[in-house]
């Protein structure tokens, strides 16, 4: 589990694309604090181990650090 405060860009070398499969996503606040953005995956049907495989959640200030990189990378828009 990792609760990610900040992004940075790290240089390009390679990459993979990664098997497809269903992301789980919830928000709940934590000691009356602004929402915190889950999101879970379980892994593909080939996976040895099932259940959980990854969670990260995101504090409103990483919401917002990538919401600005999906809109610079994909073109979104407000």
């Amino acid at each position: 589990m990792a609760l990610i405060t900040k992004f940075e860009r790290k240089p390009t070398v390679g990459g993979k694309l990664h098997k497809p499969l269903l992301g789980h996503y919830k928000v709940f606040s934590h000691d009356g604090q602004k929402p915190i953005l889950q999101i879970d995956t379980y892994g593909t049907t080939e996976r040895k181990k099932s259940g959980l495989s990854q969670t990260i959640q995101l504090t409103e200030d990483s919401a917002k650090q990538l919401w600005d990189i999906l809109g610079r990378e994909y073109g979104f828009k407000p």
